[in-house]
Formats: C-alpha cells, sequence, structure tokens
C-alpha cells in the first residue's frame, strides 16, 4: 500500500445521513518544514487515484517535493477512501449515502489541521473535480488558503456538464433496464458503454479530426476508444463510478451553509491568488465557464491551456499542455500574497 489512511469516525454528511467509520485515504511528497507553510493540497478528479496525479510532481517542477509538502488526498468514491466497495453493510454497493464536494473538502481540512497541524496552505490544485475541489477550498476556507489553481474544472458543475454525467450514468442504467431495484446487480462489465459516451466529450474534434491518438500508439480510432476509454471506465466499479458522479453532478461551491446557493458571492469571497486553467477546447468544463467565475474572483487571473487536446488537456499526458501548466503553477507559487 503506497498511501496512508486518516480515520474520520463517524461522519455527518451534508445530508444528514451519518457514515460510520470513514477514512481518507492520502499520500504525501516531501517533508512539512518547521513554519508549516510550504503545504500544496492536490486532490484527485472523477475516477483517479493519487497515483495520476504524480505526473505533475517532481524535481525543477513547480510541486518539487524538495521544497513543498504535497498532500492528494483521495476522493470518498474512488475505491480509496471510503466507498460504496469497500464501505461495510448496509452502506456498501448502491446504498452508498451521497457525498458532496463540500463533504469532501471538509474531511480533508480535518486531516491537514488534526493529523499535521497546518494552519496556511500554500497552493490548491487540481484537475476537472479536482478543480472544483480547489475552488471549494478557497470559498471554505478563504483566510487559510493563499493561492488556488483549478485546471480544467469549474466552480460548479454548469447545467451543460451535469446533462453529459446524466448522460453516462444512463448508460449504465440502460444495462438493467433502468430499474433502480437492481442497482446491485452491476458489474464493471456494464461501464463499457459508459467508457463510449465520454470519448465524445474528454477531447476535442480537432483531436480527433487529427487522429493525435496515434501519436499514443493507437492504431484506428476503435484501438483508441476501446484501449482507453472503455479499458479506463471498466476498472472502475460501477458502484464508485455512481457515486463519484452524483458528487460531480451536484457539485457547486456554494451549495452550503456559508452561501446558501449564492455562487456568484462564493466566488467573490476567496481571498486567494488564483490561476484559473481551462482548456481553451474543453467541451466537458468550458472556458467561457470558467471566464465567468475568474471574473468574480478578486485576484483570479484567467489563463487558457490553448490545445486540442480539451479536457485532457489537463491529464498529464501532453508534453506542451503539461509544461503550460507547470509554468503558471510556478509563476502563481513565486506570488506572495501580499505582493496583490
Amino acid at each position: 500500500m503506497d498511501y496512508e489512511i486518516f480515520d474520520l469516525g463517524d461522519v455527518t454528511l451534508q445530508s444528514g445521513v451519518t457514515l460510520p467509520n470513514a477514512f481518507l485515504a492520502y499520500k504525501t511528497y516531501g517533508e512539512l518544514n518547521k513554519k508549516k507553510d510550504n503545504v500544496v493540497i492536490y486532490p484527485t478528479a472523477f475516477g483517479d487515484q493519487h497515483i495520476q496525479n504524480e505526473w505533475l510532481i517532481g524535481n525543477g517542477r513547480a510541486l518539487d517535493p524538495r521544497k513543498y509538502f504535497i498532500i492528494i488526498p483521495n476522493l470518498l468514491g474512488n475505491g480509496l477512501s471510503s466507498s460504496p466497495s469497500n464501505t461495510p453493510a448496509p452502506f456498501d454497493k448502491a446504498n452508498f449515502p451521497r457525498v458532496t464536494i463540500y463533504d469532501n473538502v471538509k474531511f480533508q481540512y480535518r486531516l491537514v489541521t488534526e493529523k499535521f497541524g497546518i494552519e496556511k496552505i500554500a497552493l490548491v490544485v487540481g484537475w476537472s473535480m479536482g478543480g472544483i475541489q480547489s475552488f471549494q477550498w478557497g470559498a471554505s476556507y478563504p483566510d487559510m488558503v493563499e493561492r488556488i489553481a483549478p485546471f480544467c474544472g469549474g466552480a460548479k458543475t454548469w447545467p451543460q456538464t451535469y446533462v453529459v454525467l446524466d448522460g453516462m450514468k444512463a448508460a449504465l442504467m440502460a444495462t438493467i433496464g433502468f430499474d433502480s431495484s437492481k442497482l446491485n446487480q452491476l458489474t464493471s462489465e456494464d461501464m463499457r458503454a459508459v467508457g463510449r459516451v465520454y470519448a465524445g466529450w474528454g477531447l476535442s474534434q480537432a483531436y480527433y479530426r487529427e487522429e493525435l491518438y496515434r501519436e499514443m500508439g493507437f492504431d484506428s480510432l476503435e484501438d483508441f476508444v476501446s484501449g482507453i476509454y472503455e479499458n479506463s471506465f471498466m476498472k472502475m466499479g460501477p458502484h464508485n463510478f455512481l457515486a463519484m458522479l452524483w458528487t460531480g453532478q451536484y457539485a457547486d461551491i456554494s451549495a452550503n451553509h456559508a452561501y446558501n446557493g449564492d455562487f456568484d458571492e462564493a466566488l467573490r469571497s476567496i481571498n486567494a491568488l488564483a490561476s484559473i486553467m481551462p482548456g481553451s477546447t474543453d467541451l466537458f468544463c468550458t472556458a467561457d465557464e470558467n471566464e465567468y467565475e475568474a471574473k468574480l474572483i478578486p485576484n483570479a487571473v484567467f489563463n487558457p491551456i490553448e490545445s486540442i487536446w480539451g479536457h485532457f488537456a489537463g491529464r498529464g499526458i501532453n508534453s506542451v499542455d503539461n509544461k503550460f501548466i507547470d509554468n503558471n503553477l510556478k509563476r502563481l507559487l513565486a506570488l506572495r500574497p501580499i505582493d496583490r
């Protein structure tokens, strides 16, 4: 096991449901300094685990473990933290309670404060649903978080993204005839169609038109879709998928008692220096929605990733996009909050 477990105990979720013996899986990189002010939080995205985040960490990079203490907390539902697949009855499989982004960040806050005694966070960074969590950190703990850098992720799930996620859910539900009483019959094989649906959204039209999948070692479009999308989704348990999908569909940094649904106010309340990096051709988390959000955050800079890799501009695959993200993180980390 290359990660650690932080026991949360019995937690009451935003829904009011108590999840017993909850836990957060996390991995750290580097050392916490004496001042405890070199902390980077790097939450995982939908379907990812900490290992998928490691491409952005390394000597000489912005997230240099020789300089920063980097904590990657795993999203609840991803199979490592409390999830349908590792929670005993009565909350196993389809009975796992609904967990919000707000819940996830609250538990991450407990980890960094109770386990490590951290009071200031230099940066919260993340891709896709990890990006949403970075916005949530900024809104939930505005005096603690000095910088945020979401890439290819919004501060809420906008309506079109909700519909895309609903289409992915429908592809899975169709395998059981949309009969919710049969949810516990779902298997990983049933996830094949979900991958097919997402294939049209993860990358841009130009990516497919220019056949860039050949650079990834695939000889045909069919080989790419089955080799990347089908396989990756079939590795994801269907009940874990449904749990994370609900978290994603209802993500909104203002959906809590602090902001009572006032999304604009939640954005205005973020004190952190922010580098907002959408993918310019992202069909899933669009640049114009990020631009709207960036304009309301007092200390935000809007830095689109000019790329035809769509949502996957933030996936750590394309070296040009990776360099752009890393350079922006270096610039952001070089700024002192008092400079702004």
